[in-house]
């Protein structure tokens, strides 16, 4: 059974902190199952937005997992603003989380798939 997506954002919260980083919910979408976004930022400013993968990216031995996929390739923070206010419009359930992971990898927070 997949957990709801206000448990699994507090908890990829919870892991963001615990591993010295920090994140902040900007946007709280349905509690049930509203669509993830995110954007994270490092020390030196570069930004990367995640959001949902495809349901063909999904594995049939794990259907309950959620799997991201890298929206931008180099576009800068005003582009990717524009698209989150895009999607808010679009989908008004989503829900946009803005993460500086510290010393933790991505990767290590979230499962990403190439498109």
């Amino acid at each position: 059974m997949r957990v709801t997506t206000d448990l699994w954002v507090s908890a990829l919260l919870r892991q963001i902190f615990g591993a010295g980083g920090f994140a902040a919910v900007i946007k709280r979408g349905a509690m049930e199952a509203g669509a993830v976004f995110i954007l994270t930022r490092d020390r030196l400013g570069e930004v990367a937005l995640f959001g949902p993968a495809p349901q063909t990216s999904y594995e049939s031995a794990r259907p309950d997992d959620r799997y991201f996929s890298r929206l931008n390739d180099g576009e800068s923070a005003d582009l990717l603003e524009a698209r989150l206010e895009r999607e808010k419009r679009f989908d008004p359930d989503i829900w946009i989380v803005e993460i500086e992971v510290g010393q933790t990898p991505i990767e290590a927070l979230i499962s990403i798939t190439k498109p």
